[in-house]
């Protein structure tokens, strides 16, 4: 169950609660009047079945509580109460299978905000990858991998998609047009670095048998993006997050980014090239497959849409 905390103008309050009192997956309403300083006002709190949480939200919002007080969730590990469960076994389906959107796009747009921490994170994570290569160590690979962040925007482009919110799909390809290029050219400097320095020459790639996966593009490459990607918005919806890291560890996203730059310095086009169309061929098979579990695990869209809008930041 999730926690809900809503903040509303006096004269409003014993309109919501009714409504709230009626609403099916409710339970445990408490009202603190004149609890609310700003904006000043009562304080509304209720635990709501996962299952329910989209429709209170939406009936929250055509009533206009968005805007004249405000709406706050968090998620609730324990709820020991006959009448909680009660409130779970009046509304339809299971709370792990429940897809709230304002929790979704909310988390989403977070995590594919261009932001200088998400430029940090896919610099370092394509200079370990190009570490990788050079000293052929898939134990580096791997790091790169876990450090990538660029699931994140892809995730949040899938979202975009399915929800039809080009405001959540613009800063996607925002966070991913601008973040790769960034990592790609501060990679490809620090490479000519090694290379004027001796530490790189074209021999590594040759004799790089342990990372070769990475520009060896096959129908594998395709089925591991496509199963990544399911797994990955299979954690995000149900909030199962320890499985992100397998995700990430999956796929050959920020690798194939490290090898085409590497590759591309020493002149060995055939690889580098190679690892582009790697890279592609994950960034596609990602958004596609999220897409489609997205799809599948939703049921109904609310009439005010899919989540509000975006913040800048």
């Amino acid at each position: 169950m999730l926690h809900l905390r809503v903040v509303c103008p006096a004269e409003r309050t014993d309109e919501l609660l009714g409504w709230l009192t009626d609403a099916p997956g409710v339970a445990h309403l408490t009202v603190s009047r004149g609890a609310a300083v700003s904006p000043a006002g009562d304080l509304l709190g209720a635990d709501i079945a996962r299952e329910a949480v989209d429709d209170v939200l939406a009936g929250l919002c055509d009533r206009g509580v968005d805007r004249d007080g405000g709406i706050t969730l968090e998620p609730l590990d324990t709820v020991l109460s006959d009448r909680a469960d009660r409130a779970e076994e009046a509304v339809p389906g299971l709370g792990s299978d429940a897809v709230v959107w304002d929790e979704l796009v909310g988390r989403s747009g977070d995590d594919a905000q261009l932001s200088a921490s998400f430029l940090g994170f896919l610099t370092i994570a394509c200079l370990l990858a190009a570490v990788g290569v050079v000293t052929n160590s898939p134990v580096t690979i791997v790091g790169a991998m876990v450090v990538g962040p660029e699931f994140g925007p892809l995730a949040a482009l899938a979202v975009g998609l399915v929800g039809r919110r080009r405001d959540l799909a613009a800063r996607a390809l925002r966070a991913l047009g601008i973040g790769f290029p960034v990592a790609l050219v501060a990679t490809a400097l620090a490479s000519l670095a090694a290379e004027a320095a001796g530490l790189v020459t074209v021999s590594p790639l040759e004799s790089a048998d342990q990372v070769d996966f990475i520009y060896q593009v096959g129908p594998f490459s395709l089925i591991v993006a496509l199963l990544a990607g399911a797994a990955g918005m299979l954690a995000m919806t149900s909030s199962k997050s320890a499985a992100l890291v397998g995700v990430f560890i999956s796929v050959t996203t920020v690798p194939a980014a490290g090898y085409a730059v590497v590759a591309a310095t020493l002149g060995d086009w055939t690889r580098s090239l190679s690892s582009v169309a790697q890279l592609l061929v994950n960034l596609v098979g990602i958004v596609i497959a999220a897409a489609v579990v997205l799809l599948l695990r939703t049921r109904t869209y609310r009439r005010r849409g899919l989540g509000r809008p975006l913040s800048e930041g």
